[in-house]
């Protein structure tokens, strides 16, 4: 994926799109209205998501007059983020940092949760092991998600990063 594609998700709102874009499909009017956003910017935001392949459009509705464009982010759609250049690979950590932040300020103290951070050194096979089940955990957040206030769930935030460090120390 081109450079200027993985910008996208430099602007946080776009973040939450694709969160929200996750769990149901939705045009850009009845996005706007959950994020509290305007539609033009939200309809901006969109197409530029879209454009970056991280969006598909999953139908077309007829709305008094008009086509609406309903859209959906697959999950999968961010293994094309990954690349070898590694400012492109801190834009996204910045986006997912500054997103968690934002969702931080929401958090429900009252509730279980957990939050690990570390730099470790571990056994390589144990790395792979936790590697795949940090992807598995992922990969059933993503496909058990549900449209915003369905009965019945709760309102989470899942930000996994795990990679592999260089064995230097950053300056």
């Amino acid at each position: 994926m081109p450079h200027d594609h993985l910008r996208v998700l430099a602007h946080p709102l776009r973040m939450r799109i694709l969160s929200l874009l996750t769990g149901t499909a939705m045009s850009a009017a009845e996005a706007a209205r959950e994020l509290g956003e305007t539609q033009a910017n939200t309809s901006y935001h969109i197409r530029r998501l879209h454009d970056a392949g991280l969006l598909e459009v999953t139908e077309e509705v007829q709305i008094r007059g008009g086509r609406a464009k309903r859209y959906r982010h697959h999950p999968d759609s961010g293994k094309r983020l990954t690349s070898r250049n590694p400012g492109e690979g801190k834009l996204l950590t910045k986006a997912i940092a500054t997103e968690l932040l934002r969702r931080a300020a929401a958090r429900a103290a009252d509730r279980p949760a957990s939050l690990t951070d570390a730099e470790l050194w571990v056994d390589p096979q144990l790395w792979a092991r936790m590697l795949r089940q940090a992807t598995a955990l992922s990969e059933e957040l993503h496909a058990a998600a549900q449209p915003p206030r369905t009965p019945g769930t709760v309102r989470v935030s899942a930000s996994v990063a795990l990679f592999e460090l260089t064995a230097e120390h950053p300056r």
